[in-house]
């Protein structure tokens, strides 16, 4: 009986442990965010107004008003090219090895890979793009910006459709198959329309990973003061982009130039978070 007793109270105090454990780590971490949430607030909301986004970035000392416009227009094209290739690739390839060749040699030496790329340093990333693009066309270019974001978002959409795509139940497949679907029919009809949710989720997992890559950028887009003629061709020369802009101007004296890096933080930070709340909107009514 006191053996009992003795073992139920370890158990208990050992549960308050844990217990208290992972309230504290909560708490610090929510207390982090918010304070990098709070200072992202107050410096960065000061910069906010209608010049941000209708005039270009300014050049040093200047005492011309300037802006972002021509880095967020910058990083609009090269994320929105980025996702279409790292959705597209990257549910193709999470489909593949969930539903066709994930159990065969070439499945599994593709997941790993795929699970390389993940953990990859994005800079290295920046680097082959480097020599596979910006070299041979003597130039960089919002093209190869874009590639380097794709390579880096599409293990991730490729990872997530995998997982996402395995917790279905067979029970769908069987269905498909006994009405005399075929097998294509059947992903694209039934499990792809069933794990709609978890797919939109690996597409903003994604995008949240590359709206602030700047290593990368640096190295194939690299940055551009002012907007070009053609500013929709992304093969014109270099590009803007908003974390490019935010890390040159924050190392900069200018105060200027710093309270447009904060203004650009709290752009990147805001639609991020402006996505992902479509995101799960979107995916919520479909559900209903």
């Amino acid at each position: 009986m006191i053996a009992n007793q003795s073992r139920a109270l370890r158990r208990k105090a050992a549960s308050w442990l844990f217990t208290s454990a992972c309230l504290v780590a909560t708490v610090i971490a929510l207390t982090a965010l918010l304070l990098i949430l709070w200072s992202l607030v107050t410096q960065g909301v000061s910069a906010i107004n209608l010049e941000i986004f209708t005039n270009d970035t300014p050049g040093a000392a200047s005492q011309y008003v300037g802006g972002l416009r021509n880095a967020i227009l910058g990083s609009i094209m090269m994320c929105g090219v980025a996702m279409l290739i790292a959705i597209g690739v990257g549910i193709l390839a999470g489909t593949w090895l969930a539903e066709i060749g994930g159990n065969t040699p070439y499945g599994h030496a593709v997941r790993f890979l795929n699970d390389v790329l993940l953990s990859v340093p994005s800079i290295l990333v920046g680097l082959f793009i480097y020599q596979l693009l910006v070299v041979p066309m003597n130039g960089f270019s919002g093209w190869a910006g874009a590639i380097a974001l794709a390579i880096l978002a599409t293990p991730i959409v490729a990872r997530t459709t995998e997982d996402i795509l395995n917790l279905q139940p067979n029970s769908l497949r069987e269905a498909g198959m006994a009405l005399g679907a075929s097998q294509f029919v059947t992903i694209r009809r039934v499990i792809w329309k069933a794990a709609g949710a978890g797919l939109l989720t690996g597409g903003l997992l994604g995008f949240a990973r590359i709206s602030g890559e700047t290593a990368p950028l640096l190295l194939t887009s690299l940055n551009n003061q002012f907007l070009p003629e053609e500013w929709w061709n992304m093969l014109s020369g270099p590009t803007a982009s908003v974390p490019v802009v935010m890390y040159n101007f924050a190392l900069s004296p200018d105060d200027v130039w710093i309270k447009l890096a904060w203004g650009g933080a709290l752009l990147v930070a805001a639609a991020v978070l402006g996505i992902n709340v479509l995101g799960r909107w979107l995916a919520r009514e479909k559900k209903m």
